[in-house]
Parts: C-alpha cells; sequence; structure tokens
C-alpha cells in the first residue's frame, strides 16, 4: 500500500472524524470533499472507506457513483480494488445486480455510472436496471437495503459535473436516499448553505508534498523556429515536440525511470479525424514508430491500455485524445499538453490541465524545467478557470533579457525548501514526554512491553485537578434586561446571570483548536494542526485509553477545553522542546549549494492576472514585470526605487529585478541561518561596478534588516577581496523621498544612528 502524504492523513481523519460524527449521532448530511486535481481524491477516499469500514460497528455500505460520460466507473472500480482493506468487497452494479441480488451487503462497495441510471423517457426510467421486473431492480436493492438497517453512503466522483441538476437531485435524494453523502471534486459547487460541511485540501500543501507541477506555461520557446513558412498547427507540434524531447533528455541526465508523455486533444466531429491524421503525418516524419503512438478515441482504441499508458517509463511518447480523457484519468508522466480547439466548458479545460499537472514520482525535482508543465495551443484564447489552489498556475507572459547585455558571473546561493515551519509527526514523542512529566506518570516502554494502567493514569490527573466530567463547557447571557435609560450611558454590565450548556460540535472543535494553536510558538497553524491533534489523540488513548471511535474525540477535546490552562502548558513545553530537536534537524537536513557561474536568466515567466508591465528602459529584462502579491498594484517601494533608477542612464547600463520565488533561477545570497536571501535588484553601473541593493520600508521587522544587512555585507566584502568590484546594501527611503543605502558590519537602523547610512546619489557620481 502506499505511503500517505501528511495532507492525505489529515483529509482522511477529517473525513472520518466528519463520518463518525454522523453515524454516531444518527444524524443525516452532506460532506463536500474537496481537494486539486493530482492529489490523489481517489486514493483518500479509498483509505477512508476501508478504515471507517473496519472500526465502525454501524452497519453500512457503500456506493461509489461515477459523474459524466465513459466508463469513469470502472477506472474507479479498479484503481480502488487494488488499493481497499480486504473487508471491502467491491462490485460493478452492471455486474452484480441484474435481478439476483436483493440488497447490497454490508460492507460493500458498488459502482456505477450515475448517466446509465437517471434517464427517463415519459416519466420512467429506461435503463434495464431501474424498470420494473419480474425480478429485484436497483431501486428495489436500495429500498432492501435500508429496510436491514444497513446505512447507505453515497460517495458521488467528480460531483460538479452534473449531480446538481433536477434528475440528479431526484435520483439521490428519492431512489438511493443516502445517509450520508459525500461529495468528491477538485471543483465541487452544489452544496446547499447549512446543508452539510465541506472538508477542503489546501492546494499549497500539494505542492509541496511534490504531487503536482509548481506551474504551467503557455506556448514555451515558440520563437526559436517561427518563421514566415511555418503554420500555427505546424509551430505548436514542432515546439512541443522539442519541449517533450528536451524534457526527456533531462530526466535521462537525472538519471530518473521517466518517459514524459505528449498529449495531443483533437477537435470533435469530422474536423478531428482530420486533425488526427495530420498529427499522424507529423509524428511519422519525425521518425516515430507507430507503437510509441497512443489513440484514445471512442470509435478507436490503439495502445491505450491504462497499464501500457501509465507506466513511467512506458515505451509510449505520444496520446491523441478527444474530450473521453477529460476526467478521472491518471498518467502522472503526462507533460506536455498540445491544444487544438476552443471549448465552452471551463471544467473540462480545468480537468484537461490537470492532466499534466501530476508528477510522476511524487516528489518535486527543485528543476525548473521538470517541475512546470507545458500547453501548446494554436486557439485564439484558451478559457482556464483560475483554480483557488495554484494562482499563479498559467504563465504566457514572457519577458526576455536584452540583447546588450553583457555577463557578469556572479556566485549565487539557493537551498532546497527543507522547512515549511510546522510541527511535524516527530512532536507525538515531545507530547507524551511532557504530558507524563507534568502529571508524574511513568512514561510507557513499548519494546519492553510496559503499558500504563489507565486507572492510575486518571486517578494521578485528577489529583492533578483535571475535570472528567465536561458535558457542560460554554456558558450564555441568561435572562438579562438592559433598561432603555442605561442604554445612553452607556452603562458597563460586569454580573449577568448566565446558563452553563454544552458545546455544539462547531464551537467545540474551534475552542479545542485554539487552545492548540494558541501554544505553536510561531509554527504554522494549519500545517502543524494534524500533527499536534494525533499527538493528543495517541496520549489519550494509550494512557487512559479512550478510544477515537465512538466519541472519543468529543471526549478529548472536552477534557482539553475544560482544562485547558494545564493542557495549555503541556503543550506549550512540548512544543518548545520540539523547536530545538526541529532547528537541529534542520540543520542536519540543509541542502544549500552556490552556483558559481549564476546568470541572469534569458527568459521568465508570468501569468498575467499576477503581475503589471512597468515601462522601465533600463530593466535588463524587455518587458518588466513585477509582481501585485494578491494586491492591485505592485510594491510601491520598488516602483519608486525603480524610478529612481530610471534617471541614473548616464551612470547604470541597466537593472535586474529579482524574482521574489523560491527559485535556482533567481538570485540568491545565503544567510547566516543557512536560508537563501534575494535581495531585490542588482545594477550593473557603466563603470564596472555591480550593485546589489535590497529595498527596505524604514519600519519593516528590524531582524530582518539584521540578518540581510549582515549577509549582503560579507557577501559584497568575500567579492570585493576575490576581485570582484561590488557595491550594495540595504536600501530606505527617508520622508522626503530621498534614498539611502547602508554598507557597514553591523547594521544599525536608520532611525537609530543615520549618520553611518550613505546617500544612493554617492554611488551615481562615483
Amino acid at each position: 500500500m502506499k505511503q500517505e502524504k501528511p495532507y492525505q492523513e489529515e483529509a482522511i481523519d477529517d473525513l472520518l472524524y466528519q463520518a463518525r460524527g454522523c453515524l454516531d449521532r444518527d444524524r443525516q448530511n452532506t460532506i463536500v470533499f474537496q481537494s486539486p486535481t493530482g492529489s490523489g481524491k481517489t486514493y483518500m477516499m479509498t483509505r477512508f472507506i476501508g478504515a471507517l469500514a473496519r472500526e465502525t460497528e454501524k452497519p453500512v455500505c457503500f456506493l461509489w457513483v461515477s459523474i459524466g460520460a465513459g466508463n469513469l466507473y470502472e477506472h474507479s472500480f479498479r484503481s480502488v480494488k487494488k488499493e481497499i482493506n480486504p473487508a471491502v468487497q467491491c462490485s460493478l452494479l452492471e455486474d452484480e445486480f441484474f435481478g439476483s441480488r436483493d440488497s447490497i451487503r454490508e460492507k460493500e462497495l458498488v459502482f456505477l455510472n450515475w448517466e446509465k441510471i437517471r434517464n427517463k423517457r415519459d416519466g420512467k426510467f429506461t435503463n434495464v436496471l431501474m424498470k420494473e421486473k419480474d425480478e429485484y431492480n436497483f431501486p428495489e436493492v436500495l429500498e432492501n437495503t435500508r429496510t436491514k438497517g444497513i446505512r447507505i453512503i453515497l460517495i458521488i466522483d467528480e460531483c460538479h459535473r452534473s449531480a446538481g441538476t433536477p434528475r440528479a437531485l431526484e435520483l439521490r435524494d428519492e431512489i438511493i436516499r443516502p445517509f450520508l453523502t459525500i461529495e468528491m471534486s477538485a471543483t465541487p459547487g452544489f452544496l446547499k448553505e447549512g446543508a452539510g460541511v465541506t472538508i477542503q485540501v489546501p492546494p499549497q500543501k500539494v505542492i509541496d508534498a511534490g504531487m503536482i507541477k509548481k506551474e504551467v506555461i503557455i506556448n514555451k520557446d515558440l520563437e526559436q523556429i517561427i518563421d514566415d513558412e511555418i503554420h500555427s498547427e505546424r509551430l505548436v507540434l514542432e515546439s512541443a515536440y522539442r519541449k517533450r524531447e528536451e524534457i526527456r533528455q533531462e530526466f535521462e541526465r537525472i538519471h530518473a525511470r521517466v518517459n514524459p508523455l505528449m498529449l495531443i486533444q483533437l477537435p470533435n466531429a469530422d474536423a478531428g479525424e482530420e486533425k488526427k491524421e495530420s498529427v499522424l503525418r507529423f509524428l511519422r516524419e519525425k521518425g516515430v514508430p507507430d507503437d510509441r503512438i497512443a489513440i484514445w478515441l471512442s470509435e478507436e482504441k490503439i495502445n491505450s491500455e491504462e497499464e501500457l499508458l501509465n507506466k513511467n517509463k512506458s515505451s509510449v511518447d505520444f496520446l491523441l485524445f478527444k474530450q473521453a480523457i477529460d476526467t478521472g484519468w491518471d498518467c502522472p508522466r503526462a507533460h506536455v499538453l498540445v491544444k487544438f480547439r476552443e471549448t465552452s466548458s471551463v471544467t473540462f479545460e480545468i480537468q484537461t490541465v490537470g492532466r499534466i499537472l501530476r508528477m510522476p514520482e511524487a516528489r518535486s525535482y527543485d528543476n525548473e524545467l521538470l517541475d512546470a508543465a507545458y500547453v501548446y495551443t494554436n486557439i485564439q484564447s484558451i478559457i482556464i478557470k483560475k483554480e483557488e489552489y495554484q494562482p499563479n498556475i498559467l504563465k504566457n507572459l514572457t519577458s526576455r533579457r536584452i540583447s546588450g547585455y553583457q555577463d557578469i558571473t556572479l556566485p549565487s546561493y539557493y537551498r532546497n525548501r527543507v522547512d515549511f515551519g510546522d510541527i511535524t509527526g516527530h512532536f507525538g514523542l515531545f507530547y507524551e514526554k511532557a504530558f507524563c512529566l507534568f502529571f508524574d506518570i511513568e512514561q510507557a516502554d513499548r519494546a519492553a512491553g510496559k503499558m500504563p494502567d489507565c486507572e492510575a493514569c486518571r486517578e494521578k490527573m485528577a489529583a492533578k485537578g483535571i475535570e472528567f466530567d465536561t458535558k457542560r463547557l460554554d456558558s450564555i447571557i441568561h435572562d438579562l434586561t438592559i433598561h432603555a435609560q442605561d442604554i445612553d450611558r452607556g452603562q458597563r454590565i460586569d454580573m449577568a446571570d448566565t446558563l452553563h450548556i454544552t458545546y455544539s460540535d462547531s464551537d467545540l472543535q474551534q475552542a479545542y483548536e485554539a487552545v492548540l494553536a494558541r501554544n505553536f510558538h510561531g509554527f504554522a497553524p494549519k500545517r502543524s494542526m494534524g500533527n499536534v491533534k494525533q499527538a493528543v489523540i495517541k496520549t489519550f488513548r494509550l494512557y487512559l485509553g479512550i478510544s477515537p471511535a465512538g466519541g472519543g474525540i468529543e471526549m478529548m477535546q472536552r477534557i482539553v477545553v475544560a482544562n485547558q490552562a494545564v493542557f495549555s502548558r503541556i503543550i506549550s513545553d512540548a512544543v518548545l522542546e520540539f523547536r530545538r530537536f526541529k532547528e537541529e534537524e534542520i540543520k542536519r537536513k540543509t541542502e544549500g549549494r552556490w552556483n558559481e557561474e549564476w546568470q541572469i536568466p534569458l527568459s521568465r515567466n508570468y501569468n498575467p492576472e499576477m503581475v503589471r508591465e512597468i515601462p522601465a528602459s533600463l530593466s535588463v529584462m524587455q518587458p518588466l514585470y513585477l509582481p501585485l502579491n494578491g494586491k492591485k498594484e505592485p510594491d510601491m517601494l520598488e516602483m519608486d526605487f525603480i524610478r529612481y533608477l530610471e534617471t541614473k542612464k548616464e551612470s547604470a547600463l541597466w537593472f535586474w529585478k529579482n524574482g521574489d520565488e523560491h527559485m535556482e533561477s533567481n538570485f540568491g545570497i545565503r544567510r547566516e541561518d543557512g536560508r537563501t536571501f534575494q535581495p531585490d535588484f542588482i545594477v550593473r553601473f557603466r563603470d564596472g561596478r555591480t550593485g546589489i541593493f535590497d529595498t527596505k520600508d524604514v519600519s519593516h521587522n528590524k531582524e530582518d534588516h539584521v540578518q540581510k544587512s549582515d549577509a549582503l555585507y560579507k557577501y559584497i566584502a568575500e567579492g570585493r577581496y576575490e576581485g570582484k568590484d561590488l557595491v550594495g546594501g540595504i536600501v530606505v527611503r527617508d520622508q522626503s523621498g530621498q534614498f539611502w543605502y547602508y554598507m557597514q558590519p553591523q547594521y544599525k537602523g536608520f532611525d537609530e544612528e543615520p549618520q553611518m547610512w550613505k546617500r544612493m546619489e554617492d554611488l551615481f557620481t562615483h
């Protein structure tokens, strides 16, 4: 079985928590499970079903409904069956339920195609499985299942497609009548307000885990082959073909056993057949043998077996397809997409681009070429809805280095990101230790088989003041009357009658998470919450015998919230101890390296939604794009500094605006703590000097100023020692608008000792 990524474990736990609550409280509900394309939705749902079937005492069965045309449900059946808990029996509706079966068995998972059972004519279902007949039809099977007390859990795959239509809602609410519905999609959109809960997988977690590519670049390097004779079809095919070959060679260079796949999407109808023959002629002209070309069309399938296509070392290099492959298809080695047609379906566009977002080995390569996906298209516009999880996913603006640029060689530092500021799975060891230390409990020795006496542990905790009877935790004001004359006086009411009541589920969870989060000491709350929760759960289970199942999670939450002062101290002590461990771990894992021959890149790509074009004739990259960083306009200090540089054309040849992304192509300097510092600007002076500057607001974090100033001073000093003519420093602007820079070994703020700062003008009158 696969090893879950941390975000997958957290999502599975959240699904289990919500499903348990629904089953334990005997309350029907709906869960929307939203997770980005490429995150492993099917895998996470498979693990959830297996875990719930294994642990629940309630009689349940599962109905997996696939939305959309085609055989997605069969694909899901095969995928799930390979990974599912053996206790769950998987069945295809069309194979098992033709009249001999009267009900769905407990812990059985049945797969069916929504489109095949939903159609009606003259008010009656047309599919043989749904029609009234002498043998059992499917509505009768469902009714018998409910009569036997087996609760139906309905999973709707790709729910965004048509599950919200009147016919679909009729089928769900009047025929299936599930106890629990789970709607699953990267882009769901029909949960009624107040009808249930939403579980979302943050897309950045998926990217950080190396599951999907960091960006999609449209029409890369077309200018390398464009001429007056080449037509658009040939242009995109040739460019895409070359890009795939470049990617293949890079995988070979780094010894990755991956053969990148190029997808070629054909138009529908007659135009598709014509385009198919044209594409095949192109590939054969390139000497591509037929056994390296796959075709996946409704009327024709060649070399298209999933087992052949999906393997990273598959011998198939190119796949021609139409709409049939838009949803549910999984081939992580797909890297390049050629599109020949427009479509009015935004969702289809998202899903198609999603086919090339997956990483073939579920890891990032820290390689700009391999960590991006590529789209080549000859259509005039591409309709791809901006997905919340990756706002800079499409980069079709290109900025290029000017032809008059002369090489400057600067050592540039880049460190692979090994820390995301989160509390990791190791935290459980530190929490258990802090828990036992506070309550004077002897820590379990699993290896020696020495396990705790739960009753004795409870007594020790009670002796420390822990309250276990926690049913009524919340309080609300009761029977409070404010007289009219008191309102205008703004009278402060210090005392009021209150009622002590039980927390609602959502309020309890919110209060519980607040107790945990306020003791994270700077660690990222969202990234850390899951691992801290797991530490608490495991400790309660081990030392108090409280199982997470059957309302155990809620009991744990109530104990923590009712005794939050104690648990805050335990969590705080554990986090501080964990921090020391993690700092040492980061030092061990740091993988920094210097590129001694770094150059300003030849070109850069940008998403038009995320940048603004800025007129700047001195910019070495043309045109110059500045990031918006979620704002309406670029950073004003950087804009003003660029305007200032534009007035120095007599002294400066060009300037380069460094990128904000943590990428190897950006210029970096090593900080004292081993992290990468990326100064904002490099300026090339006409007299041969190279300036390195980082613009900062005077009121910005001084500690950040100190670390970056020290790193920049050391870099420039070492460069000068090696013969490089370097200048630079931290740059601030005073109230009059004048720029100053600091280049001293020990940083002093401009508002502290302005005499230690130098005027930028001095550098340009050198």
